[in-house]
């Protein structure tokens, strides 16, 4: 397999979808003379053009409505958002609209649209662009959230999405599009509502998404190798289907478990997880599960305070720690 980075495997699942479906487009502010912000879209408006590579004026509401009227009429758009902190901007269309519409016309009419664009901090972007917005999504019956951590699942998760007859928040946290990783070649997809082991353990289970999921294996690495540790790692990859029986069967093992998330730690989706291990697998448990998150403050732009601000490895080697004690 070749080894490239998340951004080329983004557009590598792109290319490959609109090659084999006309009414895959891709519309959004600068996707295409300017190649993208994160370059995820380069070159792609030369190879299919300014009727398929749709540069929008800068109106995330007008990106979302757009979006969600080509779904409405049979096409399978891929709407960006610059960063999700701005899709707030959009959040009517978003949970008013392409949420309900199948619901509301009694599964007559489907909306095959994908939102994506970045999401999350640590970039010194400062507060207004480094928002971690996965659980409000969650929330909404009708969206699928998707929260890729590796180059692979971002590929074959953004392929499935396109594919997908339901509207599908796809977040790609800013920090990964330099990560890189071996990606299959050629037909290749993800499925929705299955979490994936990143590492076997015996001790303790780390639940993680997004670029957490890298954090909790550098840690997981940490505590093998100066503590003789062993913690499951598992990137749930998707939250909206949500794989909670990977979950427990680990939990089943190690009996322990630390949740781990960028969000801030009031109503993080991480606390949506602890309940239903609370609820599922009680009795399995030899210590409360913990979790790790950001401060719950506005995201700082100084580097050494949005350091701070947001979960560490060493945060959640002290956490596995306190589970063990």
């Amino acid at each position: 397999m070749a080894v490239i980075t998340y951004r080329e495997a983004l557009r590598q699942a792109l290319t490959e979808e609109m090659e084999r479906d006309p009414g895959v487009f891709i519309l959004g502010e600068e996707v295409g003379r300017y190649q993208g912000t994160f370059r995820v879209t380069e070159g792609l408006l030369q190879r299919f053009g300014e009727m398929r590579v749709v540069d929008t004026p800068i109106s995330e509401s007008g990106i979302a409505g757009m979006a969600i009227g080509a779904a409405m009429i049979g096409l399978r758009p891929v709407a960006e958002f610059m960063t999700f902190s701005f899709a707030l901007i959009a959040a009517d269309q978003l949970v008013n609209h392409a949420a309900k519409i199948l619901y509301m016309f009694g599964g007559q009419i489907a909306v095959p649209v994908v939102f994506r664009g970045p999401a999350g901090g640590g970039a010194q972007l400062s507060a207004q662009h480094s928002h971690s917005l996965e659980s409000w999504y969650a929330h909404i019956p009708g969206l699928k959230v998707v929260t890729p951590a590796t180059p692979a699942d971002a590929k074959g998760m953004l392929k499935t999405a396109i594919r997908d007859n339901n509207p599908v928040i796809f977040m790609e946290h800013a920090k990964l599009y330099s990560t890189r990783g071996e990606v299959p070649q050629g037909e290749y997809t993800v499925p929705f509502g299955v979490a994936d082991i990143k590492r076997e353990g015996r001790d303790v289970t780390i639940i993680a998404y997004s670029q957490p999921v890298l954090l909790a294996l550098h840690a997981a690495q940490k505590l093998a190798e100066t503590e003789g540790i062993e913690c499951e790692v598992i990137d749930l990859r998707s939250l909206q289907p949500l794989d909670m029986d990977t979950v427990l069967r680990s939990i089943h093992k190690t009996h322990r478990a630390v949740v781990v998330h960028e969000d801030h730690r009031n109503v993080g989706f991480g606390a949506e997880v602890v309940a239903r291990i609370q609820e599922l697998a009680f009795d399995e448990l030899d210590a409360p599960v913990l979790r790790v998150a950001s401060a719950d403050v506005p995201i700082p732009y100084a580097r050494n305070l949005e350091r701070a601000a947001f979960p560490s490895e060493e945060d959640i080697i002290r956490a596995v720690k306190r589970v063990l004690a």
